[in-house]
């Protein structure tokens, strides 16, 4: 995206993340499948903000490599004084930038570029953006003194009066000015008040001072959720998962039972896919037009083609790839399958790391055995062959165009095109053996008895 002025972004994840109660930092837990932190590098990203600074507390190891492996350049807040503090522990990595700045936060994942693009939309007459929204409940948030969409103050809660908690407009944290204006402000920000922490806030009423415009930029309630805790990150989540639906239904998909599907951030669905209840989406799967996806389905890492028939309770794990026509039936599960036109799997079945042309009908409860214990290795089945119920297919095995396999088979060696192949002992019975066996049974019963 084309800005004229250079964009910047600092995002802060130097919490300690004690409310969350777990051993990885909370900036890194998921969101739709994509940890906090990925959802808003990737926001800044696609608004055009080319250098971006991640503020990390010293102990928060696992989001020092993380940003790492997002391309982030890492800036130490240790200790960790306050939003203004966290600011200014940025500034020496961005002493050579001249651009506007944006304020993000890690644990503030689901704002939309366009709302982000309003902020940078107001330095066109302001020269600070403050992003606000309006809760159900005010609660402890701090409050936005406006006139109109001048901002004169944030007010933080606990230092706001009774009047002043009156007000509905709050502070989301996000907030946006000139590196020069930002970093210069920072420097006089004090730390007198009820928490001794460096509020970034206190920079509205600084620039002001120095004849500054500041302008509010409004933002709905569910984009600028904040995660603290368990409890907040399954609201995060909720919201995610509505914005996700109803896209998805305004975009010609039917969902049977809305509430039940659950997608990840980069789920892709065609118009005239229909989806029944109870399906997750992990991340990385794409649906094509007029597939169905029965009741009970779990897919991740999938492609799924045009007219294909999925579950119910079927389970589809990475690398799986299903062309048009296909079915995959219930209680079956694939990895790294590569399924042909018009074939079916359509019962109790395992295959992965396999390869089936198109037209292959696979049996109920056949079995590709992929793993020696060390290695994985694979099974190709040509076009239109035909594989038995409950046959093992021990790999690496390549099943010829054509062929046929017994039922019941551990098929461990090639079939050649067309070939029938039987894999299994000789059936021998053994006349009267039950009534014998029976008999004995009895006889132990009954002395057990007396």
């Amino acid at each position: 995206m084309n800005t004229a002025t250079k964009r910047a972004a600092i995002i802060l994840a130097a919490g300690k993340s004690t409310r969350m109660k777990s051993a990885r930092s909370k900036v890194l837990h998921p969101v739709g499948g994509r940890p906090m932190l990925n959802w808003v590098t990737s926001l800044a990203r696609d608004a055009g903000i080319e250098r971006i600074v991640c503020v990390v507390g010293e102990g928060n190891v696992d989001v020092q490599a993380a940003a790492r492996d997002l391309g982030l350049d890492i800036a130490i807040q240790e200790p960790q004084m306050g939003t203004g503090h966290a600011v200014q522990c940025a500034k020496e990595a961005l002493r050579d930038f001249d651009g506007h700045v944006v304020v993000l936060y890690a644990d503030t994942p689901l704002i939309s570029v366009p709302t982000l693009e309003g902020v940078f939309k107001a330095f066109e007459t302001h020269s600070l953006a403050v992003l606000g929204f309006e809760p159900e409940d005010p609660a402890a948030y701090g409050r936005l003194v406006v006139d109109g969409n001048d901002l004169h103050a944030i007010v933080e809660a606990k230092e706001a009066s009774p009047e002043q908690l009156k007000i509905g407009i709050c502070n989301s944290g996000v907030l946006a000015a000139s590196a020069a204006d930002l970093f210069g402000a920072c420097d006089r920000v004090t730390n007198d008040n009820a928490k001794g922490e460096y509020y970034l806030t206190d920079i509205v009423e600084i620039l002001r001072g120095e004849k500054k415009a500041a302008t509010v930029v409004h933002a709905p309630e569910t984009e600028v959720l904040g995660v603290n805790d368990r409890t907040d990150l399954a609201r995060a989540e909720a919201a995610f998962q509505t914005v996700m639906r109803e896209n998805a239904m305004r975009s010609g998909v039917s969902l049977k039972h809305p509430e039940t599907v659950f997608f990840a951030y980069d789920t892709m669905i065609e118009p005239d896919v229909s989806i029944d209840a109870n399906v997750v989406f992990g991340p990385g799967v794409t649906v094509h037009s007029g597939a169905t996806i029965h009741s009970f389905c779990h897919i991740e890492g999938t492609d799924i083609g045009e007219n294909a028939q999925i579950g119910p309770f079927a389970r589809l794990r990475p690398g799986t790839h299903l062309a048009e026509n296909t079915k995959v039936g219930n209680f079956v599960e694939t990895k790294k399958a590569i399924v042909g036109k018009g074939s079916k799997i359509n019962h109790l079945s395992y295959v992965g790391d396999a390869e089936l042309g198109e037209g292959v009908n696979v049996g109920a409860g056949t079995i590709t055995c992929n793993y020696d214990g060390y290695n994985k290795h694979k099974t190709i089945i040509g076009d239109g062959a035909f594989v038995g119920s409950n046959s093992s297919l021990v790999a690496p095995v390549t099943i010829g165009a054509g062929a046929f396999l017994g039922s019941g088979g551990v098929v461990t060696e090639n079939v050649p095109d067309d070939a029938l192949a039987l894999a299994r002992s000789k059936q021998v019975n053994k006349d009267g053996w039950g009534a014998r066996f029976r008999a004995v049974q009895e006889k132990l019963k009954q002395k057990k008895k007396s």
